[in-house]
């Protein structure tokens, strides 16, 4: 095995190991940009613009990734946004 064969194969091995899951935020027509925004503050540990943009890119795209990392830390706060009334999953 080549040098460059190996680099791609610890990197694809990292890639499988080193996965993280996102939460995914969907639209509704039901919770205000006020309360999703909070909500995101809140149960993501987004900053209010972070918070304002992820809800605009929900309301015109109908869903945004809205938290990346291990499912050990997702699951909480996805509950949390569950909780709160606000559609989203992790995937």
């Amino acid at each position: 095995m080549s040098t460059k064969e190996k680099i791609q194969e610890d990197v694809l091995f990292a890639e499988k190991v080193n996965k993280e899951n996102t939460i995914v935020l969907y639209n509704d027509d039901v919770n205000t940009f006020d309360h999703v925004i909070n909500t995101l503050i809140y149960a993501c540990d987004h900053t209010p613009e972070q918070a304002e943009q992820c809800s605009i890119i929900v309301h015109y795209k109908g869903k945004c990734d809205v938290k990346t990392g291990p499912f050990d830390d997702l699951k909480p706060r996805c509950t949390m946004l569950l909780e709160a009334g606000l559609s989203a999953e992790i995937i």
